[in-house]
């Protein structure tokens, strides 16, 4: 069991500068040929976004989480913003882009849960190095920074090359992985925790099990990475630590709902666990408790798990 966080103790402070999306989300029984229209069985709107959902998912495990990023001026813009500060995440870094759509993600699902995923970036893509810059004493404040990649990449490298620059931890969730090899700058964060896909994307290594796992991870070292966190679904995750030495951590196994924003999930809790002082094991074991609990959910957002209900799973566990 991993020891909570006493009530005399500050909360963690994390920080995410990340994407904010509106994802338009069809069901159907089978995903359209091109060419073709068929009818959908249900339709939803559901806030996510891979910044906004690990935002939700660290204040949903206690701490107090500061999100920079932007929306549009449209009506999605002001949902997205009141869904956040409901989830008890911090707004007042959040810019508003002016005609300009917000992110969305349009998604077709299939009863087998396969997908097929549009995202368009709107006012994420408009997200500057200048931005991150003017809000350099709210990153200096933090335990742990997180970023992902779906905002333009020198803003990313701008926020780790700024954490860095006061000591603040970073981690990269490296997800969307971008066409062609990763930015050298960005293998300048303290963790990178990229999952399966992710992984055999940035180093063209089949991943299937532990040992393939160990092979990506240190493929990833030698590309510049410090610690590796390898997401590995029912696996659990794979760490790997500045010298090359790895811990496989496994997870218990659970009826799987909806995987959506289970990485996300576990990255929060990677980045609460290390905001808090825990060691890389203890920190990837309650990543991976909030990641499996948010299987068992359907939706992104919605499906972030409380710490109460993570500390009982890991304490059952």
């Amino acid at each position: 069991m991993i020891p909570r966080m006493t009530e005399s103790m500050t909360a963690p402070r994390i920080v995410v500068v990340g994407s904010i999306n509106m994802d338009l989300v069809a069901r159907m029984q089978r995903l359209p040929r091109p060419g073709e229209t068929l009818s959908g069985d249900t339709f939803q709107t559901i806030p996510g976004g891979k910044g906004a959902n690990q935002a939700v998912a660290a204040a949903r495990l206690g701490a107090t989480v500061t999100l920079i990023g932007r929306v549009g001026d449209d009506a999605f813009g002001q949902v997205l913003l009141n869904s956040l500060r409901e989830y008890g995440v911090g707004t007042d870094h959040v810019l508003t882009t002016p005609d300009c759509s917000s992110g969305v993600a349009l998604i077709g699902v299939e009863p087998s849960g396969a997908n097929s995923i549009v995202v368009v970036a709107g006012a994420n893509g408009h997200l500057t190095p200048a931005d991150v810059l003017a809000r350099e004493q709210v990153i200096a404040a933090a335990d742990v920074l997180v970023v992902q990649l779906e905002t333009p990449l020198e803003t990313v490298a701008t926020a780790i090359r700024l954490a860095r620059q006061h000591r603040v931890r970073t981690i990269l969730d490296p997800a969307p992985v971008p066409t062609g090899s990763l930015p050298a700058e960005l293998y300048q964060a303290d963790v990178i925790s990229p999952n399966q896909t992710e992984a055999e994307a940035m180093t063209g290594i089949i991943v299937h099990d532990v040992a393939t796992a160990t092979q990506a991870a240190q493929s990833l070292q030698r590309l510049g990475a410090s610690e590796v966190v390898m997401k590995l679904g029912h696996l659990g995750s794979l760490i790997c630590r500045p010298q090359g030495q790895t811990e496989h951590i496994p997870v218990v196994q659970v009826e799987i709902i909806d995987t959506t924003a289970a990485g996300d999930a576990f990255t929060a809790g990677l980045a609460v666990g290390l905001a808090e002082g825990r060691n890389l094991s203890e920190a990837a074991r309650l990543g991976g408790a909030a990641g499996t609990l948010a299987c068992t959910v359907f939706g992104a957002q919605p499906a972030m798990p409380s710490r109460n209900r993570v500390d009982q799973f890991l304490s059952a566990e």
